[in-house]
């Protein structure tokens, strides 16, 4: 009996400091079994470290994540590309093969003012908005037997 690959994603942001490292973080823990994430940027910076701290928050280790450019993805094949910010929505190459292309705005955490505790609790809801919706979505499109809820 053959076991079914998992579906690939590709979730991109700007930096791919913060939103797209946090989506694959969380895609790659809650949906283990069926998704393989991946993540990069159109203009990478580094690992935003107040990412990384909410992120292990939830058990989730992305401290050793490296920001990576679109373009080392370029000829691959994925099951989802989904954008996080309007600027990689626009910018985003087209990839041949793609199954949906989807959007998901969410705004920048990287640009939360103020104290550390303010500045982490702008994290933390981003963590959580990104969560909700991306396993809002997956629930539904990976029901079992092909069937939509």
């Amino acid at each position: 009996m053959e076991i079914p690959s998992k579906k690939k994603v590709l979730i991109l942001c700007t930096g791919n400091s913060a939103r797209s490292q946090t989506a694959e973080g969380l895609v790659n823990h809650y949906f283990a079994e069926e998704l393989e994430a991946h993540s990069a940027g159109t203009d990478p910076q580094g690992l935003n470290h107040y990412a990384a701290h909410v992120m292990a928050e939830l058990g989730i280790d992305i401290s050793k994540a490296t920001p990576k450019h679109v373009s080392n993805f370029a000829g691959q094949v994925f099951d989802y590309v989904i954008t996080l910010c309007d600027d990689a929505n626009t910018n985003c190459p087209i990839f041949p093969g793609a199954g949906k292309r989807l959007h998901m705005g969410f705004r920048d955490p990287a640009r939360a003012t103020g104290g550390e505790d303010q500045i982490l609790a702008v994290f933390r809801d981003v963590r959580d908005e990104i969560l909700c919706r991306i396993s809002k979505y997956f629930r539904k499109e990976l029901k079992p037997n092909g069937k939509k809820a």
